[in-house]
């Protein structure tokens, strides 16, 4: 506040009284300076505060709803009486407010659909385990023979069945039917001997009939299921051999024998 005992005192001069009033009146105006500066800056702290909240209330809303309600109340209580703000600004942080909260209720919902389906699907794929799957994967080889499920392109001459391993190395190839049926392969590379336990990849080479390659493509295998697992959105499925691959990718389920 300001010392007006610091002001100069008024004293009368012989001059015209336009002359004496703006003296007096420019006296008055340097005493009361310091309170209009203090009001002045009190008046700039608020807007500051004000378009510091306002700045903040989207990433508020969307985390806190009670933090948005607060920060609302307090712009209220400390805004200025004689600039108030619009209040058409309330309108907009109101809907903001309001349209926010809609999303965050439609993503909790779908969430917990979403979990839900999940345990469903779970507890389906659960039954599974033990069943044998038809699914395009890798296939590993343990001693015991492995189906293949070849599906040669319409048109083709003939198709042959090409074996890889792990390291992309072709270990075997033969010809195979052309009405798709189920092919068992014994672990039996091209010079006859009996591959080592691994994991071995199944294309199908369907040619025409002057041999030419027309298309190659990934054979699907049969696998036992021996786990289903899930990461809370989606549900996979464990094969013999560890491979394992999306629920979504099987096309056909029988009995193991």
């Amino acid at each position: 506040m300001a010392n007006r005992s610091a002001c100069p005192k008024r004293t009368r001069h012989p001059t015209s009284p336009n002359a004496e009033f703006r003296r007096q009146r420019a006296s008055t105006l340097d005493c009361e300076g310091p309170m209009d500066a203090v009001s002045s800056s009190s008046s700039a702290t608020t807007s500051t505060t004000s378009t510091s909240s306002s700045g903040n209330l989207t990433s508020a809303v969307s985390s806190d709803f009670e933090t948005f309600l607060k920060m609302l109340t307090v712009q209220l209580q400390n805004q200025d009486p004689l600039n108030p703000l619009d209040s058409n600004d309330y309108a907009v942080q109101l809907a903001t407010f309001s349209g926010v909260e809609q999303q965050v209720r439609t993503n909790d919902l779908l969430s917990s659909m979403l979990e839900q389906s999940t345990s469903e699907d779970m507890a389906r794929m659960g039954e599974w385990v033990g069943q044998t799957v038809r699914v395009e994967a890798d296939a590993f080889f343990e001693g015991n023979p492995i189906t293949v499920a070849p599906a040669p392109v319409n048109g083709a001459d003939h198709a042959e069945l090409v074996i890889r391993d792990a390291y992309g190395l072709e270990r075997n190839r033969f010809t195979i039917s052309l009405d798709g049926a189920p092919v068992e392969w014994s672990g039996i590379d091209s010079r006859g001997a009996t591959v080592g336990w691994g994991s071995y990849s199944f294309q199908v080479e369907s040619y025409d009939a002057n041999d030419t390659l027309m298309a190659r493509s990934d054979a699907e295998i049969y696998a036992e299921v021996v786990e289903a697992r899930t990461d809370g959105t989606s549900v996979s499925l464990v094969l013999s051999g560890g491979t394992e691959v999306a629920s979504s990718q099987v096309t056909a389920i029988r009995a193991s024998y």
